[in-house]
């Protein structure tokens, strides 16, 4: 079975991919089992060391590895560039601090000696989506190779290209051959995969969908998973809000990766007293980005990843006017074989829209309005989803009690954009999914926490 990278710039074949089979997904697992038996006894020093060669070798090949990223899904040079760093950043993150995270914590018992140790679980399978096609894979892979198990990836298909390459780059570093390993596969064989009794846990990044899905299957087989699904973070935009400030933060992060993330902002829910003033300015910034070829480094959003999924989130946009929501910038698709869709912005966006209940996963903002505080909360709340939110507001405790105590998410920002932090940790709540990344939470996450107890 051959599987096709496709241009989505252009349309165009730029690889076909020979899929692995059934009996070669088992070789490979038993490979990285076999490895890792090895790998989980190497001392935090060893495995520091390598993954410092990695944030090396990734800085050295940022220019190549942010063109592949343009051509096999889309992603603006600019922004292939900077996820790029972010991976080298991550994985010096955790070079640092993962002894640190992981070391015994002591516990005060009636036992002469009692703690909590944190040890490797074993293989670990990604499951990972197109729109950031190494972050997304060495926000799991730091932390699991520091805590000392060992990873199988299983990639969307449209990026195998990127997923070759980043088993390329841990055997360039020096890590031990198959400690990490690629599986060409459909996403029809990941159950098969998720069965392989030497498999350990999951982590999956993508659509809520599949993370029901692998959620269910890994239950049934008692595996841990940690998901980080879709979101419709909305942006709060208060009456004492810097709207200068306010509109850039908002379009940045609707825009992120051509608008494309699960943490962009895609519900602005603002106050009717400056709704008129921040819509304008708010249409203003959009407007004025570029669209065009990936590979052009003035442009800031290039094509969707896929004609399907452009296709779909226009029948969302086009629903929500039929509806009644207006809209006042783009909406129409352009012509041509290619994924493209411009900013757009929907207005008078209401409860049962598609802008207002579903996620939008493009470069398209609905703007919501509410009549004060409770109400613009009671409207963020309102959602199926709990991944990322933000409010602005020039009084900072104001903003802080809402962030902290007031707003359903995994994550809220006050007077600046919803974004991952090696430092932090980052995941949702609700049909966001469940555990978290990154920081000392995402290394415990796939760890056995293994409690101790020596008696007199």
């Amino acid at each position: 079975m051959s599987i096709n990278s496709i241009n989505p710039a252009n349309g165009q074949v730029i690889h076909s991919y020979q899929a692995h089979t059934p009996k070669e997904v088992n070789k490979i697992i038993e490979g990285t089992h076999q490895a890792w038996k090895k790998w989980k006894e190497t001392p935090f020093s060893s495995r520091t060391k390598l993954l410092h060669v990695v944030a090396k070798i990734l800085r050295n090949r940022k220019e190549e590895l942010a063109v592949l990223m343009a051509l096999e899904m889309g992603k603006p040079l600019q922004g292939g560039r900077a996820e790029i760093e972010k991976c080298a950043d991550v994985c010096e993150y955790y070079a640092k601090n993962a002894e640190r995270f992981l070391n015994d914590e002591p516990v005060d018992t009636d036992a002469s000696k009692s703690y909590v140790s944190f040890q490797p679980l074993g293989i670990v399978l990604a499951i990972m989506p197109w729109n950031f096609p190494f972050w997304q894979v060495f926000r799991f892979l730091a932390p699991a190779l520091m805590a000392g198990n060992a990873a199988l990836l299983k990639h969307a298909s449209n990026v195998f290209g990127c997923a070759i390459e980043i088993e390329k780059i841990i055997i360039e570093a020096g890590f031990p051959e198959n400690l990490f390993r690629t599986l060409l596969i459909p996403g029809t064989e990941v159950d098969q995969v998720i069965e392989n009794p030497l498999v350990q846990a999951i982590t999956l990044t993508g659509s809520t969908e599949a993370g029901k899905k692998v959620a269910a299957k890994a239950a049934s087989l008692l595996k841990k998973s940690v998901l980080e699904l879709g979101g419709s973070d909305p942006y709060l935009i208060l009456e004492d809000a810097d709207l200068e400030l306010a509109a850039e933060s908002c379009v940045n992060s609707r825009l992120i990766n051509s608008g494309q993330s699960c943490i962009a902002a895609k519900r602005f829910i603002v106050v009717k007293s400056i709704e008129k003033e921040f819509t304008e300015l708010f249409r203003q910034k959009m407007a004025a980005k570029t669209i065009g070829d990936p590979m052009d480094n003035n442009t800031d959003i290039g094509p969707q990843a896929r004609p399907d999924l452009r296709d779909e989130l226009h029948q969302q946009v086009l629903k929500s006017i039929k509806l009644g929501a207006k809209c006042i910038l783009g909406g129409e698709i352009p012509a041509g074989a290619h994924s493209f869709y411009p900013p757009t912005i929907l207005t008078e966006v209401k409860k049962g829209m598609p802008a207002y209940e579903e996620e939008l996963f493009g470069p398209v903002a609905a703007i919501i309005s509410a009549t004060d505080e409770e109400n613009a909360i009671r409207i963020a709340n309102d959602t199926a989803f709990g991944l990322g939110a933000a409010v602005f507001t020039r009084d900072l405790k104001r903003g802080e009690i809402i962030a902290s105590r007031r707003l359903e998410a995994g994550s809220c920002f006050v007077n600046a954009m919803v974004r991952s932090d090696p430092r932090l940790p980052f995941g949702g709540i609700k049909e966001s999914g469940y555990g978290r990344e990154l920081g000392l939470f995402g290394i415990r996450e796939l760890v056995n926490v293994k409690t101790v107890y020596i008696g007199e």
